[in-house]
């Protein structure tokens, strides 16, 4: 089973009189909905867009894996256990908040930050809490805490990538656009958009075609910028980045 959630789809959030753009892909805070609760081990999926000296104060985290990828900007963070990082694109951050801890999470730089925040349930709460910066992240992170793996996919012309067969997948697209699936049932996906994964077996992703884009049902972006991306030769030009998250089923080991 496939669902694809567009970039308009998610939920808009944070502050903006504040500098804080937010789009939520699932229920959080105010944006209650019962049936979107979580994806196997993914509780949050929100893209955030902070105007330059904007953040989030000190405030708590406990029993959470929380993943970041930066997209565009540095992200500036220092927490409760005396760690002070600058996150920047291709870096991956990952805070266990454990037992409990506290961290501040601001754009110190005179340019947008724009990040992906992704939390996940632990397998076991509790515990110590852990931080650690990913410099340069190549393809793949694991989170065994969660019993997931995280997939960086870059994609340019001709490149195709293997979708992980899993239980459960999250795909969100960070850049560009791409195909997820062949023939005539491909889902053409852009900026901002996510798929969730069910059994669905054997597929691929492929940078989308400028035909794809064209005929597409095309959404715009959290922050209102079209879908498709600029096109050469019949693809993205820019290429796409996309996140891939690969999960177990544990109900399945319930029975």
């Amino acid at each position: 089973m496939i669902r694809i959630q567009r970039a308009a789809e998610r939920y808009p959030g944070g502050d903006p009189a504040a500098g804080i753009e937010t789009r939520h892909a699932l229920s959080f805070g105010a944006h209650y909905d019962p049936d979107n609760l979580r994806f196997g081990a993914v509780l949050a999926c929100n893209e955030e867009r902070l105007a330059p000296g904007a953040g989030f104060d000190e405030h708590p985290h406990s029993h959470t894996e929380i993943v970041t990828w930066v997209v565009e900007g540095e992200l500036t963070h220092h927490d409760s256990a005396g760690h002070r990082t600058v996150v920047r694109p291709g870096d991956l951050q990952h805070l266990r908040s454990a037992g409990g801890v506290r961290h501040v999470e601001r754009n110190d730089a005179a340019v947008p930050l724009v990040f992906v925040q992704m939390w996940l349930a632990p397998l076991t709460p509790g515990g110590e809490p852990s931080y650690e910066v990913v410099r340069g992240l190549g393809d793949a992170y694991e989170l065994p805490a969660a019993d997931a793996r995280l997939h960086v996919r870059r994609l340019g012309p001709g490149d195709r990538s293997a979708v992980p067969d899993a239980d459960l997948v999250y795909v969100h697209v960070v850049r560009g656009s791409v195909r997820l699936g062949g023939g005539e049932l491909a889902e053409v996906l852009g900026p901002g958009d996510a798929a969730r994964l069910t059994d669905a077996g054997a597929l691929e992703l492929a940078p989308a075609h400028a035909h794809d884009t064209a005929t597409a049902h095309v959404l715009p972006d959290a922050h209102g910028a079209a879908a498709a991306t600029a096109t050469e030769g019949g693809v993205a030009a820019a290429g796409a980045e996309v996140l891939v998250w690969e999960m177990r089923d544990w109900r399945k080991a319930l029975g």
